[in-house]
């Protein structure tokens, strides 16, 4: 008997929103939620309708699509993460997309996504991304350039801080 890929964790108050200017697309990653045991799901077409909807819907993860018009899902993601329009820059974000070069990946994580999911979009991919949230939640980190969920997935015990080069560039010499 296969084992059932959420286990016995119950998603059923967890709440998502769903942004994607493809109707179709949204409509199936709503239909995986659901599946998954998620019930409480709303949609937006784009980010302005995102944020409308986030004005009024406590979402506790957004999963969006990269390539959307007329903003897309880098530019959304600088919106929450660093305006103050933002409802909430703590929220956690996985970026579906078929743009799976490394450099794209960067931006992503860079621009403040919380977890990253190519395209096509698994049952069993959404589950981990979404599973990775709730267990492993990493913690947010601001400094001059960047505001979001820590890009270290690892604890490093030589990290020296998030403003370390700074620190180095002012007491090197000359």
């Amino acid at each position: 008997m296969a084992r059932p890929i959420v286990g016995s964790i119950d998603l059923s108050p967890v709440r998502c929103l769903v942004v994607d200017d493809n109707a179709h697309m949204r409509k199936l990653t709503a239909t995986i939620l659901y599946g998954l045991g998620i019930k409480d799901i709303r949609e937006a077409a784009s980010g302005d309708a995102a944020i409308k909807v986030l004005d009024e819907f406590p979402a506790d993860i957004v999963i969006l699509d990269w390539v959307m018009a007329p903003e897309d899902g880098i530019t959304f993601t600088r919106r929450i993460r660093s305006k103050t329009e933002s409802p909430n820059p703590f929220l956690p974000i996985i970026m579906l997309t078929g743009h799976t070069e490394r450099k794209h990946i960067e931006e992503a994580r860079d621009a403040g996504i919380t977890e990253f999911l190519s395209k096509p979009v698994s049952v069993k991919g959404l589950a981990q991304r979404i599973l990775s949230i709730i267990d492993k939640p990493r913690p947010y980190v601001r400094n001059s350039n960047y505001f979001g969920p820590n890009r270290r997935r690892h604890d490093d015990p030589k990290y020296a801080g998030t403003d370390r080069r700074l620190r180095a560039d002012a007491s090197a010499p000359g």
